[in-house]
């Protein structure tokens, strides 16, 4: 009886808790998502079975799986923690994004900068949030630095970009990884349900009906000197995102140069696809109920919708700002495609716009300020690592 007392007591039945329960329940409402709505499923298919995996309960003081030192979870895990899987992420969509559209119409990229604003006005919430909420966790009387850190770590989810927020989380608050990862990439997956909304409503039905005239085809020449002159001005404005900015243009160079497709291929298939699995489940596992159930991760959650809406707003409102002072009137749902969730946030653009008229393609345009967003965000990363690392 001794034996199958001690069995019984390591079973996961005897370990189970509310909170495992209630982690469980969110992997399988990632994975409905993911296979009932098509939401992301690259994305949520791998971190919510990882949340499952990561939720099975064993016997208190027992490390098993992702944080058992040495195992090979574990070593998987590092590839998060220290910031390898983003640069690797960044060269994949590097390979696979064409920038014709924001070099034929490169005024756009003014959108994808604008949306940035949901960044830094969420950085100043948390900032106020975390100093008049101290049992949240997010500051540290011992550590005045520590707020600021959680704070830019937070305010990077409205960049809608999961390898950037994993990149900048894992320099500056490494704790809050799990909850700012799975918070990022559940935004970038309901962006269909989030943005529409915010776009309604800061438009007319005119402004929405406004089509967008036939933009230049860019020269082949220009597809190859994009990459280059991009590289050099972005990490002159912010060195710190080298790793991110130089892969991504990296891997768009293999696409454009015609002599290493073999290689972009490779980049934007098998090599992306393998990290974004590792990437997910890794995450996914690295949320177990006792360190992620916290009101610090509801905290986050929250701030990271107001950081997303915000930044979805930001792009339309410039965009309207910018029809002001223009002859050419530009459809102000591009702006909502200025947050870096590619290609999901131009889809959308072009999806509002075709309820309206379904003879308004805008999606072709929707790309210029959604790839700006992808640029716009790791810049903005960089700039954040520079000012709090």
């Amino acid at each position: 009886m001794e034996e199958i007392a001690t069995f019984w007591a390591s079973t996961g039945f005897s370990n189970m808790t509310f909170g495992h329960g209630a982690m469980i329940c969110v992997g399988l409402f990632f994975i409905y998502l993911a296979i009932r709505k098509g939401f992301e499923p690259m994305l949520l298919v791998p971190i919510g079975f990882g949340i499952l995996v990561g939720n099975i309960p064993f016997q208190k003081g027992n490390e098993i799986g992702i944080y058992e030192p040495g195992s090979v979870m574990n070593l998987l895990y590092w590839g998060v923690v220290k910031g390898v899987y983003p640069p690797l992420i960044f060269l994949g969509i590097g390979a696979m994004t064409d920038f014709s559209s924001l070099i034929s119409r490169p005024k756009l990229m003014l959108l994808g900068a604008a949306a940035q604003i949901g960044i830094f006005g969420t950085l100043i919430t948390a900032v106020l949030v975390g100093s008049e909420f101290p049992w949240l966790g997010l500051m540290d009387p011992a550590n005045p630095e520590r707020l600021l850190k959680a704070a830019g770590s937070i305010g990077i989810i409205g960049g809608a970009d999961g390898p950037t927020a994993i990149f900048l989380t894992s320099k500056l608050a490494p704790d809050l990884l799990g909850a700012i990862t799975v918070s990022a990439y559940s935004y970038m997956a309901l962006v269909p349900v989030i943005q529409p909304p915010i776009m309604r409503l800061l438009t007319t039905r005119k402004e929405r009906l406004i089509r967008m005239k036939p933009a230049p085809e860019a020269t082949p020449l220009q597809k190859i000197l994009f990459p280059i002159v991009g590289l050099a001005v972005c990490s002159f404005i912010a060195p710190g995102a080298l790793p991110l900015l130089g892969m991504l243009f990296f891997g768009n160079i293999l696409k454009e140069s015609g002599v290493t497709e073999r290689l972009a291929r490779t980049a934007r298939g098998p090599m992306i696809d393998i990290v974004t699995i590792l990437l997910g489940f890794t995450v996914g596992a690295s949320t177990q109920a006792d360190t992620f159930l916290q009101p610090r991760s509801l905290a986050i959650f929250a701030m990271g919708a107001f950081s997303f809406a915000l930044a979805t707003a930001s792009g339309v409102l410039f965009a309207k700002i910018m029809n002001l002072f223009s002859k050419e009137k530009i459809n102000p749902l591009l702006g909502s495609a200025g947050v870096s969730a590619v290609p999901a946030a131009a889809r959308v653009s072009h999806m509002v716009a075709q309820e309206e008229d379904p003879q308004n393609y805008l999606i072709m345009d929707a790309m210029a300020p959604n790839v700006a967003g992808v640029i716009g965000s790791a810049v903005a990363a960089g700039v954040l690592l520079s000012m709090l690392a």
